[in-house]
């Protein structure tokens, strides 16, 4: 059976992945919905005018919001089917990128409606990371003694009882 550990990191994987493809799907095609493809083409606009920087690097809102929308979801195919180190990589670009969008939503002055998923999503991602990098407890395990044909626990393992010191 696996445990809860492992079954928390695949649920947030596969739950992020798949929504990470479908964000950067709409950042790269109107395909999937055209009144919200509109709007990022609008939202980074905004975000190019608010950072003169990107302009004078060459870098225009198509460029940017195309790059973005392609990391999401090269990254999100990555946290949905690809098993090992590659997703928890994926993870780490998927939140570097959150936190861009959460800095032009604050650059631009948007309402906290406007990026709250971006948060939401933040969050999800650093307790994912968070719970991926744990290292894995391992189970005691029993140790015996074997006198005169039986298994008898050792005595420095066995846990004295409530209240009372074990004196040998």
């Amino acid at each position: 059976m696996a445990s809860p550990r492992t079954v928390t990191i695949v649920a947030l994987s596969v739950a992020l992945g798949l929504f990470f493809v479908f964000m950067g799907t709409i950042k790269l095609t109107p395909r999937l919905s055209k009144d919200a493809y509109n709007e990022m083409k609008r939202a980074y606009k905004s975000y190019v005018r608010a950072l003169p920087m990107l302009k004078k690097m060459g870098v225009n809102s198509i460029m940017l919001r195309k790059s973005i929308g392609t990391l999401e979801v090269a990254s999100g195919i990555v946290m949905t089917l690809v098993p090992g180190r590659p997703k928890d990589v994926a993870n780490f670009v998927l939140l570097l990128l959150v936190l861009a969008v959460l800095f032009f939503h604050q650059l631009v002055g948007d309402p906290l409606k406007r990026y709250a998923h971006a948060l939401v999503f933040g969050i999800l991602l650093t307790c994912r990371l968070l719970i991926a990098r744990q290292p894995e407890e391992p189970l005691p395990e029993k140790r015996t003694l074997s006198v005169n044909g039986e298994e008898q626990p050792l005595l420095a393992e066995e846990a004295p009882e409530k209240g009372k010191i074990k004196v040998s």
